[in-house]
């Protein structure tokens, strides 16, 4: 049994030399890493930061490794509100992760088979180290290799709104502009909870996705399975909430967690089953659960004439971080 075995899965602090680097005492330097051990092959250790994303660590360079305090136990750091919108959107896609990307400098190149928007378009976030012209260029390029239209996610409030309007991309035809990101730390959502909530369904949170809660969904899951699949379930630490009535799952969403950020999604309530409180139920369990897996902050993401939603998410202490759109070139 390897030395790392049991800490896969838990909250780590990872304490490894630098190759070719000495310390102030002549010494090997040393750098540490705190974070999930996701996994580990006994070369290389995969570990998780607290912003969802990853390092890698040799195993040969590890000198000490231990737990950390995890879930309600941990340490918090930054409020939800203290993230920039670029580092949220980045947070944001390690939630809901395409099934191929590129990175195009600090953008990213996203494609799943044309399953959701987010997982289908190149995240403008940064500077793509190269010329706006010839950054547009690529992207249309990558898009046609992989037989998709070409969209860009871009964020209302940073400069790429303007310089994308002003080389001729607008909002894709059909959809509703301008979906906003809501945020809430846990804390906030937990003092609410029992007093914003009017349903009393029992929510169950499964780790597997399955053919009954993608039916629950209504998403529109045409095209290739493994783009679905993995979109929703490729996340280390993901759930998949529901409620079940008498005839069946009556409503669902998804959690998943990326370091101390948690996302909600797909929450939604069949037609049937409306009115009964089953949003705000899987919202204050899902939570809960997320609490419990080491996350102190929420987002969400809606849209901006979802007046229903937005007044639920707002009971619980949900505000607005930014918001976005989904722009396309001119024909």
């Amino acid at each position: 049994m390897s030395r790392f075995d049991t800490l896969v899965g838990h909250r780590v602090v990872i304490r490894s030399t630098v190759p070719g680097e000495r310390g102030p005492s002549g010494g090997p330097a040393f750098t540490d890493v705190v974070g999930r051990l996701l996994e580990h092959d006994g070369v290389q250790l995969r570990i998780q930061r607290r912003d969802g994303s990853e390092v890698h660590v040799a195993a040969a360079d590890v000198v000490a490794a231990k737990p950390v305090p995890d879930g309600r136990a941990r340490v918090r750091t930054r409020p939800a509100l203290d993230y920039s919108p670029e580092e949220l959107a980045r947070i944001c896609t390690r939630g809901w992760p395409p099934r191929f990307s590129e990175p195009l400098g600090e953008w990213t190149l996203r494609a799943s088979g044309g399953f959701t928007g987010r997982a289908n378009s190149v995240a403008v976030h940064g500077d793509p180290g190269t010329p706006l012209p010839e950054a547009l260029a690529l992207v249309q390029a990558y898009y046609a290799a992989h037989d998709l239209p070409v969209k860009a996610q871009v964020i209302d409030e940073t400069v790429w709104a303007a310089r994308f309007a002003a080389a001729g991309w607008a909002g894709i035809s059909g959809t509703r502009d301008h979906a906003v990101v809501q945020v809430a730390d846990v804390a906030t959502i937990e003092s609410a909870s029992g007093a914003s909530s009017t349903g009393t369904a029992t929510v169950r949170v499964d780790d597997a996705l399955t053919d009954a809660w993608l039916a629950a969904a209504e998403r529109d899951t045409r095209g290739v399975p493994e783009d679905v699949g993995y979109v929703l379930a490729s996340p280390p630490v993901v759930g998949f909430a529901l409620v079940e009535g008498t005839d069946g799952v009556e409503a669902v969403a998804r959690i998943v967690v990326t370091g101390e950020w948690a996302g909600l999604s797909s929450v939604h309530t069949l037609p049937h089953a409306r009115r009964r409180g089953h949003a705000a139920r899987l919202l204050e369990e899902c939570t809960s659960w997320a609490a419990d897996h080491g996350a102190d902050k929420v987002y969400l993401q809606t849209m901006r004439q979802n007046t229903p939603a937005l007044t639920l998410y707002g009971r619980y202490g949900f505000v607005t971080h930014h918001s976005y759109q989904y722009v396309a070139p001119p024909a």
